[in-house]
């Protein structure tokens, strides 16, 4: 038999009076919670966010249409008010984008990272196909929808070059006798 003694964790009711305790009382605790539970709480909800960003791309809000009277078939009936497909479009890449971003940050160096890679890949190809299959091509600007998937990837890029020179810049700076 074991010598270890669990002590019973002390339970935190929630408080019940404004959102801001609710905000306060879930938010991220260096001093109580791990970051595994974090990464591992990120990723499931990373993963929610890319499973619904991906479908609402491969099956759009209203469907196709069914037949060639006046319109393609196959092509989304939402995609004829164009301005708020279009905003729909955006926003959903950037989801889709964004959350690959963070579940291939989450899971760098796994045992099976590159097969992560490939997946992540992979879905991206077909999330643009199927975009591209559905939408009329007058009503979508390609590099548009590139610049937005490719947004949190550079803006990552951007702020950790941010930080590197902030760094370099914050070092002492050292002497050298030229004699």
């Amino acid at each position: 038999m074991s010598n270890l003694i669990i002590a019973p964790r002390k339970k935190i009711s929630p408080p019940r009076n404004t959102w801001r305790g609710w905000f306060r009382y879930f938010h991220y605790d260096e001093t109580k919670d791990s970051p595994n539970e974090a990464r591992n709480v990120l990723l499931v909800v990373m993963a929610l966010i890319a499973a619904v960003t991906f479908q609402s791309g491969v099956n759009p809000p209203g469907g196709v249409w069914q037949d060639n009277d006046g319109h393609h078939a196959g092509r989304a009936i939402y995609a004829f008010q164009p301005h708020t497909f279009y905003v729909f479009l955006v926003s959903s890449t950037l989801a889709l984008s964004t959350s690959l971003l963070v579940i291939v940050s989450l899971t760098y160096r796994f045992p099976l990272h590159l097969e992560i890679w490939v997946a992540t890949a992979s879905m991206i190809v077909t999330y643009a196909s199927a975009i591209f299959a559905v939408t009329p091509r007058e009503n979508v600007k390609v590099c548009y929808i590139l610049i937005t998937a490719a947004l949190p990837l550079i803006m990552r890029i951007l702020i950790q070059m941010l930080r590197q020179l902030k760094s370099e810049a914050n070092e002492p700076v050292t002497e050298v006798d030229e004699g």
